[in-house]
């Protein structure tokens, strides 16, 4: 049964994208808000709105029974989580199931398998999709990480089992480093995800970060060709590009094959991301885990390929099958996105929750401005400091870099920081330019100050 009543239980930017959406494909938009989202401007284009609790997100966007109450008393027949939140929470999509309701996204089992990163390893390296040699399951204790790390050799990655964000994560270069941080490792696990599950791997040292979008119905899977999301602080993606300027034509066909081969093992359905490391001196690429929603940049494959990813999830999730095959899935060109934050990258990215004062949006061919500000609106302190992002395409990198400082340097938002200053810097640098970084490459770049040397010269 095709959606005719969509509830959207998010916030933000990516909540005024599945609005806009909806809208297009003649979907009733309805769209949850806390106290504090009054006047986000996804409620003022939605065509219903509903508030679901005070401000704080564990009493309002978490809150799985005042989302499904909203969404039934408004006839709501679907509800999209967007990212964040409980966009991966098999519980949440149990509950939307259980609740007669269509949950736009995989089923919860698939979310359950490919959450946590040991089934889905277990699932990738069942598929024949090359991963990161490491443990074969869960490791429970230090003796146990011990004996894998001399097995697969330092240095080794310890890692959180289950969630996501860069948390629960170490490096350890020796059995010593590894004894004391693999506790460490846990206690942050069980504090963040409720899950002190830990797995260890061997550590690719200075990776690309690569990841291919995917779509499937449920039976069928297709790619839309993949990203690259090296450019990374505190493991937080900051500026994104497609395709990945990195690879040859035969090793980007040969990850995306494995990515659609493990989207049909698990029978995946909507829009997906499975995400790999790239030892670029070996030519080698590693799975690492799947994000079972959309993605911050999918915007980004969009430019490439022309697939609208969100009416294709929401199209998919209602029951239809996929409205493309992988043949008229083309890629064009160079895109580039960037995330606006409201913080000041100059004051060790503090965030800035201040008032919009005016906005003046960057325009021309090629140009995207994803964001959900209007002049007057306030920026709530409560949550993601993400306000927007500006996307590019162009016939080759240079000139999707060169429309990228045209589109910041035209852009306007007075009344608070943002981190624009930051990707002016980016893309002022050689490396950058060259297309010659990687995973590890930002932060100490930014410690050396060139960030500061930059701003200050603009």
């Amino acid at each position: 049964m095709a959606i005719q009543r969509l509830f959207i239980a998010n916030r933000g930017e990516i909540a005024v994208r599945i609005v806009r959406a909806a809208q297009a494909l003649g979907i009733h938009a309805i769209q949850a808000h806390s106290e504090a989202d009054t006047d986000m401007l996804a409620v003022k284009l939605a065509d219903e709105a509903v508030c679901i609790g005070p401000a704080p997100s564990k009493d309002s966007y978490l809150k799985i029974d005042a989302i499904l109450k909203a969404a039934k008393d408004t006839g709501a027949d679907a509800i999209h989580p967007g990212y964040g939140f409980l966009s991966e929470s098999p519980a949440f999509a149990r509950a939307v199931e259980a609740a007669g309701l269509i949950f736009v996204g995989p089923s919860a089992d698939t979310i359950e398998r490919m959450g946590d990163k040991v089934a889905a390893r277990q699932a990738a390296e069942a598929a024949g999709v090359p991963v990161v040699p490491g443990s074969d399951g869960r490791v429970e204790d230090v003796a146990s990480a011990v004996a894998v790390a001399e097995r697969i050799g330092f240095p080794v990655m310890i890692k959180a089992a289950a969630g996501g964000g860069g948390r629960g994560i170490r490096v350890a270069k020796t059995v010593e480093e590894l004894k004391t941080l693999a506790p460490q490792a846990k206690s942050e696990a069980e504090a963040a995800f409720g899950d002190g599950g830990l797995y260890v791997e061997r550590a690719i040292l200075s990776p690309r970060h690569i990841e291919v979008q995917i779509l499937g119905d449920g039976e069928n899977a297709v790619h839309c060709y993949e990203r690259e999301c090296s450019l990374q602080r505190r493991r937080q993606k900051v500026w994104e590009e497609a395709g990945a300027a990195c690879l040859d034509d035969e090793t980007r066909e040969a990850l995306c094959a494995s990515a659609v081969a493990l989207a049909k093992a698990v029978n995946y359905r909507g829009a997906g991301t499975l995400e790999y490391l790239y030892d670029e001196a070996a030519n080698q690429f590693f799975f690492i885990e799947m994000n079972t929603r959309i993605q911050v940049e999918h915007p980004v494959t969009e430019m490439l390929t022309g697939v609208d990813l969100v009416a294709e999830m929401i199209q998919v999730c209602g029951g239809a099958k996929l409205s493309m095959t992988q043949d008229q899935i083309t890629r064009t060109g160079h895109a580039i996105e960037v995330r606006l934050c409201a913080e000041d990258p100059f004051m060790n990215f503090m965030p800035w929750p201040g008032q919009v004062k005016t906005l003046k949006e960057p325009t021309g061919e090629g140009v995207r401005f994803d964001h959900f500000l209007s002049e007057g609106y306030q920026i709530p302190p409560f949550y993601d400091s993400l306000l927007g992002k500006v996307i590019v395409h162009a016939e080759t990198r240079d000139a999707a870099i060169d429309k990228l400082v045209t589109a910041l340097t035209e852009m306007e938002i007075e009344g608070t920081k943002t981190t624009a200053p930051l990707h002016l810097a980016l893309a002022a640098d050689p490396a950058v330019r060259a297309g010659d970084f990687h995973t590890q490459w930002l932060e100490p770049w930014l410690e050396a100050g060139n960030l500061t040397a930059k701003g200050d010269a603009a």
